[in-house]
């Protein structure tokens, strides 16, 4: 059962990798650091967008609307550290 454990902190870590990546990356694109014309940021930034907006959009149907500026990935953010917390918080039950 510790497997299990550990398998599921990795895929919490992976979504938290990529959940900052995605926040990083659409603030270098906002800026003009990235530019979506180049075919690497384009299919990165689309991938990410694939694989979260999904999660996204869930969150941004509760959360109430807010002039240009999106919550979404702080509160899903925040959900993935508070599901670590609950699993480290039970790792006994897991031995």
């Amino acid at each position: 059962m510790t497997s299990l454990f550990q398998i599921l902190l990795l895929i919490l870590d992976i979504a938290q990798f990529f959940i900052i990546a995605h926040i990083i990356m659409s603030w270098l694109i906002n800026f003009q650091v990235l530019n979506l014309r180049q075919p690497l940021v384009a299919q990165i930034w689309d991938g990410l967008n694939r694989l979260l907006e999904p999660l996204y959009s869930r969150v941004r149907n509760i959360l109430p609307r807010m002039s240009g500026l999106d919550l979404a990935p702080l509160v899903v953010l925040l959900a993935v550290y508070a599901i670590r917390i609950v699993l480290t918080n039970n790792a006994a039950m897991f031995m």
